[in-house]
């Protein structure tokens, strides 16, 4: 988890979404996205935004200004972009060491993300068909509706399927195989070792052949009992395919060094098969049905045992969660009760936080002055209706923070409200209003299933909604104030953030380059020009080097080699950005002599480049030269006449500051 999702998530957002890139890169001190509409880009949410610097139109680039933070907020940009297929630049994992659960919610979200969009659409057209068959507006025996529910159905029964392939991918192995190791958990044959829970609520069950280790079986292979989960199948479990890929995985990039090439192309996949799908049945399924069992039984314990707890945490909290990834987490959860007990109760709270955006996102609309705020209001409600509250999130409440946080308040009292009344959802997909029929008990699906046929799930859910909201609203009306003018606040960057207090100080910087010396409004870039970045000047160079001004540390070093940022031993931030735009040479003619995190000693060589060369290709030599961390250094003067000369050494800035 990277401490700028928040922050990359609220660019995103407003640079008009992944559809709108068409590739994107960073420097040393800005993201450069190649945009397909420039049009479509909210330029002013993001310049108003903690945490961007600025925004800059150049060259055919939409650029947004961070500072030297901008490597990581580019790494977190392109995760929760899912933007590698546009990234220009690496994302940096040097030394990155993920936690169990970072990697838990990495594996999740890939599995999960791609199916995302048809889980939505087969969860409305099941609820819609519920609701219809609830108040006999719809026969539930009739083709029509057996056909178009069953259609829908389909993804859920056979969601192996879909979760072996996805998962394949995601494991890095055959996707053909991930889809036939998750049909044969759903084929027919198999499927009807065992009874299900439809053949148990009608008295058709089979009897077994015997029990192992205190659970019944139906079948043997090889002679060895075949024990199948609690519900009889494997159909629209997780957990089992998971781990099945993960195993078929490791075993494929094994078999694919060892095969010969001349029958690789189905020894591999063979013997994969052979080896798997005895292991599925007789390890893998039964430990992961039995370990997906107690899990669903836990969660379904601290539900009964405190819901309003459980209600509270997921309602307030979820919108907190999605922004770091982290409600992947809670997903397979869902499916595993839906899959054991035909409902679920885990989720359900969340429903509340939708519409809690939706009402704080209403507030701020009635507030605000602002016409870009206005311009992109309408569409956001109408999304947030939907149950898709991205875009009041990045765009409008979470730059603004405190309606983001009443929001969540609100979510919160709404799943309270939810699990004390023990309020079910019995399909998975609806968001916002299409989630309504999805607390609907119809008597077919009670009788199969033996739950208790209810309208109260619904009743209490709409309540639910009209508390979230309200509480929501009043809040953001009487405690939040919409700023005229400044930053809106969104991100956790904390570059913003002014450093008081502790004894004064003071560092000379000495020039890192022979020339002239420039002011820095001369400098034809506006994030420079303005200080915006920091505070210095410019040197326009007569030699390609680049020394060290300052005892210290090499803080940044991008792989282009057109700028390094230095940290002195008395805490200045320095940076050096040799010519303007230099990015895009991709090095061609640099070279460095130095690596990131190395000491160096004032008049250590840290960069040479080719002056002709760089002019050539169309660029400016000008370097701005700055003290980039004027939260601390608020004092920052030129020592040497702008105009004249300046050579290796030579002093070039002083700044004080605590």
């Amino acid at each position: 988890m990277n401490k700028y999702d928040g922050l990359a998530r609220i660019i995103l957002q407003n640079v008009g979404g992944k559809a709108n890139i068409s590739s994107v890169t960073h420097c040393i001190t800005r993201l450069r996205f190649k945009l397909r509409d420039e049009n479509l880009a909210k330029t002013d949410i993001l310049k108003r935004t903690d945490g961007v610097v600025n925004v800059l139109k150049s060259g055919g680039q939409y650029q947004v200004v961070i500072g030297q933070q901008v490597p990581d907020v580019y790494d977190a940009l392109v995760k929760v972009g899912h933007l590698e297929s546009l990234a220009e630049a690496p994302v940096s994992t040097e030394g990155e060491k993920k936690s169990v659960m970072a990697s838990f919610i990495s594996l999740v979200t890939g599995v999960f993300v791609p199916i995302l969009g048809m889980l939505c659409a087969t969860g409305i057209i099941k609820g819609v068909l519920m609701a219809l068959s609830f108040f006999h507006l719809i026969d539930p025996a009739g083709g029509t509706y057996i056909i178009l529910y069953n259609g829908a159905d389909a993804l859920f029964y056979f969601l192996p399927v879909l979760i072996g392939y996805t998962a394949s991918k995601k494991f890095g192995m055959s996707e053909i195989t991930g889809i036939m190791l998750g049909l044969v958990m759903c084929a027919p044959a198999i499927v009807g070792l065992a009874p299900n829970a439809i053949a148990v609520a009608f008295g058709s069950a089979k009897a077994p052949l015997g029990t192992f280790l205190g659970m019944n079986y139906y079948t043997k292979l090889f002679g060895i009992p075949v024990i199948m989960p609690a519900s009889g199948n494997y159909t629209s479990s997780v957990i089992p395919i998971i781990l099945v890929i993960w195993f078929a995985s490791f075993l494929e990039k094994k078999l694919k060094k060892i095969i010969p090439s001349s029958i690789k192309s189905f020894g591999v996949p063979l013997l994969v098969l052979l080896i798997t799908v005895p292991l599925m049945f007789i390890i893998i399924g039964p430990v992961a049905a039995v370990v997906t069992d107690l899990i669903g039984k836990g969660a379904a314990f601290i539900f009964d045992k405190a819901a309003v707890v459980g209600g509270l945490f997921v309602g307030g909290f979820w919108q907190i969660l999605v922004i770091f990834g982290l409600h992947w987490s809670l997903v397979p959860l869902m499916f595993i009760n839906l899959a054991n007990l035909k409902y679920d109760m885990v989720l359900t709270p969340y429903f509340a936080a939708s519409f809690a955006q939706l009402a704080a996102l209403i507030a701020v609309m009635i507030k605000t002055k602002d016409k870009q705020t206005r311009s992109i209001g309408i569409p956001a409600v109408i999304s947030a209706i939907a149950g898709v509250t991205e875009p009041s999130i990045y765009g409008v409440t979470l730059p603004r923070r405190k309606p983001f946080i009443f929001s969540c308040i609100g979510g919160a009292v709404g799943g309270a409200i939810i699990s004390a009344t023990k309020s079910y959802s019995y399909i998975s997909g609806g968001l916002g209003i299409f989630g309504i029929p999805g607390f609907i008990m119809t008597k077919e699906y009670a009788d199969m299933y033996h739950v208790p046929l209810s309208m109260n799930g619904v009743a209490w859910s709409c309540i639910a909604i009209l508390v979230a909201m309200a509480v929501t609203f009043a809040l953001t009306m009487l405690f939040y104030k919409e700023p005229e003018t400044g930053a809106l606040s969104g991100s956790s960057s904390g570059t913003k953030t002014a450093v008081t207090g502790g004894e004064s100080i003071s560092v000379t910087v000495s020039s890192p380059l022979e020339g002239k010396v420039m002011d820095l409004s001369e400098v034809p870039d506006e994030a420079f020009s303005s200080g915006t970045l920091g505070k210095g000047c410019a040197v326009l160079p007569s030699k390609g080097e680049v020394r060290s001004p300052c005892n210290g540390v090499i803080s940044v070093l991008p792989a282009t080699f057109h700028a390094v940022g230095i940290t002195s031993d008395t805490g200045a931030d320095i940076l050096i950005h040799v010519g303007m735009n230099t990015v895009e040479l991709k090095g061609k003619g640099f070279s460095v002599s130095v690596k990131e995190g190395q000491k160096v000693k004032k008049g250590d060589l840290l960069i040479s480049f080719d002056i002709d060369a760089v002019k050539a290709a169309g660029y400016s030599v000008v370097t701005p030269v700055i003290v980039s961390n004027t939260d601390r250094f608020t004092d920052v003067a030129v020592e040497k006449e702008i105009g004249g000369t300046i050579g290796f050494g030579e002093d070039l800035l002083s700044a004080s500051g605590n």
